[in-house]
């Protein structure tokens, strides 16, 4: 007995005047098979159409009782199996509690997704900044992505750190490659920019006085993602697996240098010279359209920090840390005569 598909097709293929030979190629048996189908007159007994069984649905204890479930979930559709399990025990169920559960896992009433309502932004108006991690052969480097929300331009550059003195470089030079600054700057919860972040507890979000300071400097605001809100950063997120996808898989690099190189280059010549899929035009050309003469003015000089990057090194390098800056104070060392004179002549 063979499948009633293998058996319709046989005889469609030979409708079409196939031989046995390419007949047994499309089917992948041997030809052997087709004979035997056809000497065993397989194509002239009934192949009709398998009907599915039909099981008969067996009563639960269950069932006097799943109008009080329904009419509790249509009310309030919330209700733990838990909750819903005492009402009914209390109105006489007997059974068990994996009944009732199975039960409200089928006929909860499901609320209808939130449709997913893309959020563009102004010209100028917003850039999106993150990090992400990748592994090389000596070490770990970190990518600062920076995106424009409006024309997708954007920019990128390796470091070995993810400290607030990278965060600070990183912008300086993204700003000088965009030749502008965006009104605003939004940041996914980055540990070098936002101390904590009590918004879901009624509280304030806590920025790092430093970066404040250097935000003034540039004349953006800090804005940053709430915790577990995912789809307000999307605008960096796909860039960062197109990065990965397009730039960084089946490369090879020689060092940080040839890294970067590589990465400027596909900058200019691939990132921001494809024709983007959500806003079907090319990055730099919607920039210098629509975008550049949005954008705010470069600031006439760097940000000169107050506290300086001070760089530790122990049996392993230890991350940047931002201490105070202190004096350096000159003592004056003298012999213990000139000091004996002294004394002598006030005296």
């Amino acid at each position: 007995m063979y499948g009633w598909d293998s058996l319709v097709l046989l005889q469609h293929l030979l409708d079409d005047g196939l031989s046995k030979t390419a007949i047994a190629q499309r089917l992948g048996v041997s030809r052997r098979v087709i004979y035997h189908w056809l000497a065993t007159g397989q194509l002239a007994r009934d192949v009709d159409v398998p009907v599915p069984r039909q099981y008969a649905v067996r009563p639960t204890q269950l069932d006097p009782f799943t109008q009080i479930i329904t009419t509790r979930l249509a009310t309030y559709p919330e209700l733990s199996a838990v909750r819903l399990f005492d009402e009914v025990r209390a109105a006489g169920y007997p059974g068990g509690i994996t009944q009732v559960r199975d039960y409200v896992a089928r006929v909860r009433p499901r609320p209808e997704p939130e449709p997913l309502v893309r959020f563009e932004t102004a010209p100028g108006h917003q850039a999106q900044v993150d990090f992400a991690e990748f592994r090389l052969p000596w070490g770990k480097r970190y990518a600062l992505v920076v995106v424009l929300g409006y024309s997708r331009l954007l920019w990128v550059r390796f470091y070995p750190r993810q400290s607030l003195a990278t965060v600070i470089a990183g912008l300086e030079e993204a700003f000088a490659y965009v030749g502008g600054v965006p009104t605003e700057l939004l940041f996914d919860q980055m540990k070098a920019v936002i101390v904590e972040d009590q918004r879901l507890d009624g509280g304030k979000l806590l920025e790092n006085p430093e970066f404040l300071r250097f935000a003034a400097h540039w004349g953006f605001r800090v804005r940053a993602c709430r915790p577990y809100r995912a789809k307000t950063k999307g605008k960096v997120e796909r860039p960062i697996r197109y990065l990965r996808s397009n730039f960084f898989y089946g490369r090879e690099f020689i060092g940080d240098a040839d890294l970067d190189a590589q990465c400027r280059a596909w900058l200019d010549d691939v990132a921001n010279a494809r024709i983007h899929r959500t806003t079907e035009c090319v990055p730099r050309v919607r920039f210098e359209t629509e975008e550049r003469m949005h954008v705010q003015p470069l600031a006439a000089r760097g940000y000169r920090p107050l506290v300086l990057p001070v760089e530790r090194t122990t049996r392993r390098t230890v991350p940047h840390l931002l201490v105070p800056t202190v004096p350096r104070i000159v003592v004056e060392q003298r012999g213990l005569r000139s000091y004996q004179q002294l004394a002598d002549e006030v005296a």
